[in-house]
């Protein structure tokens, strides 16, 4: 096991977490989200999961500590973390500190290109809580950040 590996990893497990208004994924503002449902991202991610001999796990809630709690929650069970904070990826120290304190791999998830966004959606505090940000991928994304977490399970195990 190596050093970055906490204790009670290597259960095999996945956690996406989804963050506000992704209940709403398919008919909220479809131009730029797409019309996958949140199931539908949560069957991706589960499949992708499969694929590598890993389970997954998702929560979506539209409350900030209900995500803090699952970030805690996943630190015995999981092997990382793949998390599309919604807005508070742009506001939350208490997700950035809750990613710190698990010390679990995390992939920062976006469906769009934040960065061709907002000025306000530049900025990540997550990001440098994280080993990889996707963004601008759809529903891909979370595609990527589950393989990308098994491929450090893979070289960790």
């Amino acid at each position: 096991m190596s050093e970055a590996t906490p204790a009670g990893s290597g259960r095999g497990t996945i956690l996406v977490l989804n963050g506000p208004n992704l209940n709403l994924l398919g008919t909220r503002e479809p131009e730029k989200y797409g019309t996958a449902t949140l199931a539908d991202v949560e069957q991706l991610a589960k499949d992708t999961g499969a694929a590598h001999g890993l389970d997954v796990e998702c929560f979506q809630s539209n409350h900030e500590g209900a995500l803090v709690d699952a970030i805690h929650a996943a630190r015995d069970k999981a092997i990382g973390i793949v998390l599309n904070a919604g807005a508070y990826t742009h506001t939350s120290i208490a997700l950035r500190d809750a990613i710190s304190a698990v010390q679990l791999p995390a992939v920062e998830v976006h469906i769009t290109n934040v960065h061709a966004r907002e000025e306000f959606r530049h900025h990540s505090y997550l990001a440098g809580v994280s080993k990889a940000v996707i963004a601008g991928a759809g529903i891909m994304g979370y595609r990527f950040a589950v393989e990308y977490l098994a491929g450090l399970h893979t070289h960790q195990g």
